[in-house]
């Protein structure tokens, strides 16, 4: 047990990933990082985090800037929560002056979970609080052949306590960092490198046969299927969008207008549909196209089936009257899911 991090450390030292998060101590910096890499690979991230700070480069410049640029510059990365509690936790520093310097103040901004703050804390300012995420599960499971679920209660419980026991509570940016490298190199989810693996000897899940099914997980992820018709409007040189409320996806986000239904329709069964014929004014009957048909996206928790049509208007119409009218030059501008920028591209570029 005491020479676990000894062996991760050395092992790190020779195989660590050069990243410019690690080579600062500014708890912005480190941050914004760790708020990219929740639930984004490195290799996608990295572009990210470079044009975010180069935008943002302190936590006052993100504080002061729009919700619609910040959304913008997180486009693309998904789970949009993140960037609107970034937003709502610079607001939160800049009120109070400076970015906390405790381990609570640090878990108390919106967005900010133990993991994270364990993170922050123990890279910018050497605090002994040991990082508990997927890499850190699925190494010390395999390790210490642990086989209590990791989303039970009992689970994180006891990975807790076990990170806490094994931390090198003087070396705690270097172990931490060390143990997720590990994880993410090293001891990987599928076809992990256990013949070269510094931990081979004394780690139960290679000894008993074991690698294959740990971690242990109990809760399946239930997924829904959704059916999304966008309707991309041309009415001259202007077409429209909307920004998306409520608690559902893609929140605070703009998006084309939206007809969804419980099931996948025709052609003819969208055209006739109520939620269609309400967007249009009285006897007017415009040029419909489908443009794509059945794109799958898939979510954490949903996939969706989209079909993208094209109407096209006269400049006078009175058609869509409830969304907003932009001009189709401005569309970049808006802060749009993945999904809708995959039609853009589609249908614009031809056009541009």
């Amino acid at each position: 047990m005491n020479n676990f991090s000894d062996v991760l450390i050395d092992w790190y030292e020779e195989n660590k990933r050069d990243l410019p998060w690690r080579r600062t101590k500014n708890p912005y910096l480190i941050w914004i990082s760790e708020i990219i890499l929740q639930q984004t690979r490195v290799v996608q991230g990295y572009d990210y985090y470079q044009r975010f700070i180069h935008r943002f480069p302190d936590v006052f410049t993100l504080a002061d800037a729009d919700e619609d640029e910040v959304m913008k510059s997180w486009q693309g990365l998904g789970y949009y929560s993140r960037a609107r509690n970034l937003h709502a936790a610079a607001k939160k520093i800049k009120a109070a002056g400076f970015f906390p310097t405790t381990y609570e103040g640090v878990l108390a901004l919106p967005g900010v979970g133990e993991y994270t703050a364990a993170a922050i804390c123990s890279f910018a300012y050497g605090m002994p609080h040991a990082v508990v995420d997927g890499n850190v599960y699925r190494v010390l499971s395999r390790w210490l052949g642990i086989d209590t679920p990791i989303d039970s209660t009992e689970g994180k419980k006891m990975f807790a306590a076990a990170a806490r026991e094994l931390l090198d509570s003087k070396r705690p940016a270097l172990y931490n960092q060390a143990i997720m490298d590990f994880g993410a190199l090293q001891c990987t989810p599928v076809s992990p490198d256990c013949m070269f693996c510094p931990l081979t000897d004394s780690c139960v899940a290679r000894q008993k046969g074991l690698i294959d099914s740990l971690p242990v997980k109990q809760h399946k992820t239930k997924v829904t299927n959704r059916y999304f018709n966008y309707i991309y409007v041309r009415m001259g040189a202007y077409t429209f969008v909307h920004k998306r409320s409520g608690n559902d996806i893609w929140k605070n986000l703009y998006e084309l207008p939206l007809v969804e239904t419980d099931c996948e329709v025709s052609e003819e069964e969208f055209y006739a549909s109520p939620q269609f014929q309400e967007l249009l004014a009285k006897g007017e009957e415009p040029m419909v196209r489908l443009v794509q048909k059945g794109v799958k996206h898939v979510l954490s928790h949903r996939v969706i089936y989209a079909n993208f049509y094209e109407v096209i208007l006269p400049e006078n119409s009175a058609s869509f009257a409830q969304y907003q009218r932009i001009s189709i030059q401005d569309l970049h501008k808006f802060a749009v899911s993945r999904l809708v920028n995959q039609f853009f591209s589609l249908i614009l570029k031809p056009n541009n």
